[in-house]
């Protein structure tokens, strides 16, 4: 159920913006949105674990959060980083 060091190294490399982005919108969203699966695949065996699911909500509202802060301030990066992720946008 853990995020294991080489997962989140392999979503930074596939979304960074030059070589040393760990920080970025972009890097964030990756690292969330992997999260955020795993989290579910978690629950649907685990349908009554409200702690995992409280984390889940968590992450799900700073993912939100994140998105909308992108979506004022760069809509084409926006625009790439929901295209990416396969992420809906408003």
């Amino acid at each position: 159920m853990s995020f294991t060091k080489e997962e989140k190294t392999k979503v930074i490399t596939d979304n960074h913006l030059h070589e040393k982005d760990t920080g970025s919108p972009e890097v964030q969203l990756a690292i969330m949105t992997s999260r955020i699966n795993q989290l579910t695949e978690h629950l649907r065996m685990h349908k009554h674990d409200e702690s995992s699911r409280r984390g889940l909500l968590k992450i799900v509202g700073r993912r939100r959060r994140i998105l909308t802060y992108l979506r004022n301030k760069d809509y084409k990066r926006y625009v790439a980083i929901t295209d990416k992720l396969g992420l809906r946008r408003k």
